[in-house]
Protein backbone atom coordinates (compact mmCIF):
# COMPACT_ATOMS: atom_id res chain seq x y z
CA UNK A 1 0.00 0.00 0.00
CA UNK A 2 1.31 3.58 -0.77
CA UNK A 3 2.23 6.20 1.20
CA UNK A 4 -0.71 8.61 -0.30
CA UNK A 5 -3.32 4.96 0.05
CA UNK A 6 -2.65 4.78 3.74
CA UNK A 7 -2.61 8.74 4.28
CA UNK A 8 -6.39 8.76 2.98
CA UNK A 9 -7.41 5.91 4.98
CA UNK A 10 -5.97 6.30 8.10
CA UNK A 11 -8.01 9.74 7.95
CA UNK A 12 -11.43 8.55 6.43
CA UNK A 13 -11.49 11.47 4.41
CA UNK A 14 -14.77 11.87 1.86
CA UNK A 15 -15.95 14.34 -0.32
CA UNK A 16 -19.18 15.24 -0.39
CA UNK A 17 -21.38 18.04 -3.29
CA UNK A 18 -24.75 20.12 -2.24
CA UNK A 19 -26.35 22.11 -4.99
CA UNK A 20 -22.77 21.47 -7.18
CA UNK A 21 -20.88 23.54 -4.34
CA UNK A 22 -18.30 21.22 -3.05
CA UNK A 23 -18.39 20.49 0.93
CA UNK A 24 -16.26 18.29 3.01
CA UNK A 25 -17.21 16.01 6.46
CA UNK A 26 -15.40 13.51 8.06
CA UNK A 27 -16.46 10.89 9.03
CA UNK A 28 -17.41 10.20 12.99
CA UNK A 29 -16.82 13.90 13.53
CA UNK A 30 -19.23 15.35 16.12
CA UNK A 31 -17.61 18.38 17.25
CA UNK A 32 -18.98 21.33 14.76
CA UNK A 33 -16.60 23.92 16.37
CA UNK A 34 -13.36 24.94 14.16
CA UNK A 35 -10.06 25.49 15.80
CA UNK A 36 -8.02 28.36 15.29
CA UNK A 37 -5.30 28.27 12.58
CA UNK A 38 -2.85 28.57 15.19
CA UNK A 39 -4.37 25.49 17.34
CA UNK A 40 -4.38 23.19 14.32
CA UNK A 41 -0.98 23.81 13.37
CA UNK A 42 0.01 22.50 16.48
CA UNK A 43 -1.88 19.33 15.90
CA UNK A 44 0.47 18.56 12.74
CA UNK A 45 3.15 19.12 15.29
CA UNK A 46 1.63 16.79 17.58
CA UNK A 47 1.15 14.24 14.91
CA UNK A 48 -2.64 13.94 15.94
CA UNK A 49 -5.23 12.88 13.32
CA UNK A 50 -7.51 15.92 14.09
CA UNK A 51 -5.02 17.75 12.39
CA UNK A 52 -6.24 16.65 8.81
CA UNK A 53 -9.87 16.78 10.49
CA UNK A 54 -9.68 20.05 11.57
CA UNK A 55 -8.26 21.51 8.72
CA UNK A 56 -11.21 19.75 5.67
CA UNK A 57 -13.67 20.78 8.50
CA UNK A 58 -12.10 24.85 8.24
CA UNK A 59 -10.60 25.33 5.07
CA UNK A 60 -11.60 22.10 2.79
CA UNK A 61 -14.41 23.94 0.34
CA UNK A 62 -12.28 26.92 -0.21
CA UNK A 63 -9.36 24.42 -1.12
CA UNK A 64 -11.60 22.47 -3.37
CA UNK A 65 -13.08 25.96 -5.25
CA UNK A 66 -9.47 26.68 -5.50
CA UNK A 67 -8.26 23.73 -7.09
CA UNK A 68 -11.23 23.64 -9.37
CA UNK A 69 -10.63 26.90 -10.67
CA UNK A 70 -7.08 25.53 -11.99
CA UNK A 71 -8.59 21.82 -13.11
CA UNK A 72 -11.28 21.06 -15.46
CA UNK A 73 -13.01 18.22 -14.07
CA UNK A 74 -14.40 17.35 -10.34
CA UNK A 75 -12.30 14.26 -9.89
CA UNK A 76 -8.98 15.81 -10.44
CA UNK A 77 -9.52 18.35 -8.09
CA UNK A 78 -10.72 16.47 -5.58
CA UNK A 79 -7.77 14.48 -6.11
CA UNK A 80 -5.51 17.99 -5.71
CA UNK A 81 -7.48 18.92 -1.92
CA UNK A 82 -6.55 15.44 -0.74
CA UNK A 83 -3.24 15.78 -1.79
CA UNK A 84 -3.00 19.06 -0.40
CA UNK A 85 -4.08 17.42 2.98
CA UNK A 86 -1.11 14.74 2.43
CA UNK A 87 1.46 17.95 1.76
CA UNK A 88 0.64 19.82 4.73
CA UNK A 89 1.05 16.74 6.67
CA UNK A 90 4.28 16.30 5.38
CA UNK A 91 5.36 19.71 5.67
CA UNK A 92 4.57 20.84 9.34
CA UNK A 93 6.99 20.11 11.11
CA UNK A 94 9.19 21.12 10.58
CA UNK A 95 7.20 24.49 9.02
CA UNK A 96 5.44 26.38 11.00
CA UNK A 97 3.22 28.61 8.74
CA UNK A 98 2.29 32.03 9.79
CA UNK A 99 -1.05 32.09 8.19
CA UNK A 100 -2.24 28.68 7.92
CA UNK A 101 -5.21 28.94 4.29
CA UNK A 102 -2.28 30.69 2.74
CA UNK A 103 0.08 27.96 3.43
CA UNK A 104 -2.59 25.68 2.97
CA UNK A 105 -3.50 27.45 -0.61
CA UNK A 106 0.30 27.77 -2.06
CA UNK A 107 0.38 23.86 -1.98
CA UNK A 108 -3.09 23.68 -3.25
CA UNK A 109 -2.26 26.03 -6.66
CA UNK A 110 1.09 23.98 -7.03
CA UNK A 111 -0.21 20.60 -6.94
CA UNK A 112 -3.03 21.52 -9.47
CA UNK A 113 -0.67 23.04 -12.15
CA UNK A 114 2.04 20.31 -11.63
CA UNK A 115 -1.20 18.27 -12.44
CA UNK A 116 -2.71 20.31 -15.16
CA UNK A 117 0.93 20.15 -17.09
CA UNK A 118 0.59 16.27 -16.84
CA UNK A 119 -2.60 16.30 -18.00
CA UNK A 120 -1.85 18.49 -21.02
CA UNK A 121 1.77 16.90 -21.66
CA UNK A 122 -0.24 13.30 -21.70
CA UNK A 123 -3.18 15.10 -24.32
CA UNK A 124 -0.70 16.66 -26.57
CA UNK A 125 0.91 12.90 -26.32
CA UNK A 126 -1.75 11.61 -27.50
CA UNK A 127 -2.04 14.28 -30.38
CA UNK A 128 1.07 13.33 -31.74
CA UNK A 129 0.98 9.85 -32.08
CA UNK A 130 -2.12 10.54 -34.00
CA UNK A 131 -0.15 12.96 -36.42
CA UNK A 132 2.51 10.54 -36.57
CA UNK A 133 -0.21 7.58 -37.38
CA UNK A 134 -1.63 9.59 -40.08
CA UNK A 135 1.83 10.71 -41.52
CA UNK A 136 3.06 7.22 -41.31
CA UNK A 137 1.33 5.90 -44.45
CA UNK A 138 3.79 8.39 -46.55
CA UNK A 139 6.53 6.67 -45.65
CA UNK A 140 7.47 3.20 -46.89
CA UNK A 141 9.95 2.70 -44.12
CA UNK A 142 10.12 4.81 -41.07
CA UNK A 143 13.74 3.30 -40.17
CA UNK A 144 15.10 4.58 -43.05
CA UNK A 145 13.82 8.03 -42.26
CA UNK A 146 16.15 8.09 -39.03
CA UNK A 147 18.77 7.38 -40.85
CA UNK A 148 17.93 10.40 -43.88
CA UNK A 149 20.27 13.23 -43.87
CA UNK A 150 18.18 16.13 -41.98
CA UNK A 151 19.00 18.86 -44.29
CA UNK A 152 17.81 16.41 -47.04
CA UNK A 153 14.89 15.92 -45.51
CA UNK A 154 14.17 19.73 -44.83
CA UNK A 155 14.94 20.67 -48.27
CA UNK A 156 12.47 17.93 -49.34
CA UNK A 157 9.12 18.82 -47.39
CA UNK A 158 10.10 22.61 -48.34
CA UNK A 159 10.37 21.51 -51.86
CA UNK A 160 7.42 19.92 -51.85
CA UNK A 161 5.57 22.39 -50.00
CA UNK A 162 6.14 24.79 -52.55
CA UNK A 163 4.39 23.04 -55.00
CA UNK A 164 0.96 22.68 -53.11
CA UNK A 165 -1.79 25.65 -53.62
CA UNK A 166 -2.55 28.03 -51.00
CA UNK A 167 -5.11 26.42 -48.80
CA UNK A 168 -3.78 22.82 -48.60
CA UNK A 169 -0.28 24.21 -47.97
CA UNK A 170 -2.20 26.30 -44.82
CA UNK A 171 -3.98 22.90 -43.73
CA UNK A 172 -0.81 20.78 -43.72
CA UNK A 173 1.39 23.26 -42.10
CA UNK A 174 -1.25 24.03 -39.45
CA UNK A 175 -2.07 20.02 -38.72
CA UNK A 176 1.49 18.96 -38.75
CA UNK A 177 3.55 21.64 -38.16
CA UNK A 178 1.32 23.86 -35.31
CA UNK A 179 -0.39 19.99 -34.52
CA UNK A 180 -4.02 21.90 -34.74
CA UNK A 181 -6.95 19.94 -35.00
CA UNK A 182 -9.33 19.49 -38.35
CA UNK A 183 -12.13 21.75 -36.45
CA UNK A 184 -9.81 24.69 -35.47
CA UNK A 185 -8.45 24.37 -38.95
CA UNK A 186 -11.87 24.45 -40.43
CA UNK A 187 -12.91 27.56 -37.59
CA UNK A 188 -9.50 29.48 -38.74
CA UNK A 189 -10.08 29.61 -42.17
CA UNK A 190 -13.85 29.38 -42.82
CA UNK A 191 -14.75 26.20 -44.15
CA UNK A 192 -16.08 22.70 -43.71
CA UNK A 193 -14.05 20.00 -41.54
CA UNK A 194 -14.80 17.41 -44.41
CA UNK A 195 -12.95 20.05 -46.80
CA UNK A 196 -9.92 20.30 -44.81
CA UNK A 197 -9.81 16.23 -43.71
CA UNK A 198 -10.39 15.90 -48.31
CA UNK A 199 -7.39 18.22 -48.63
CA UNK A 200 -5.13 16.86 -45.73
CA UNK A 201 -5.65 12.98 -47.18
CA UNK A 202 -4.65 14.30 -50.88
CA UNK A 203 -1.80 15.94 -49.48
CA UNK A 204 -0.56 13.02 -47.85
CA UNK A 205 -0.57 11.17 -50.88
CA UNK A 206 1.33 13.83 -52.84
CA UNK A 207 3.85 13.64 -50.40
CA UNK A 208 4.32 10.10 -50.61
CA UNK A 209 4.58 9.66 -54.36
CA UNK A 210 6.95 13.44 -53.92
CA UNK A 211 9.25 11.25 -51.84
CA UNK A 212 9.10 8.10 -53.61
CA UNK A 213 10.19 10.29 -57.02
CA UNK A 214 12.75 11.49 -55.20
CA UNK A 215 14.10 8.50 -53.52
CA UNK A 216 13.57 9.61 -49.70
CA UNK A 217 12.36 7.27 -46.86
CA UNK A 218 12.29 4.16 -49.26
Amino acid sequence: MSLRTNFYRNFKIRVTCRYKTPTYKVKGREDKSMKEDHEIIELYWARSESAVHETDEKYGAKLHTLSGRILPEAEDAEECVNDTYLGAWNAMPPQRPLALFAFLARICRNIACDKLDKLRAKKRSAEVSALTEELSACIADPTAAREAESREIAEALNSFLSTLPVDARLFFMRRYWYMDSVKAIAEKYGCGESRVKTSLHRTREKLRDYLQKEDIWL
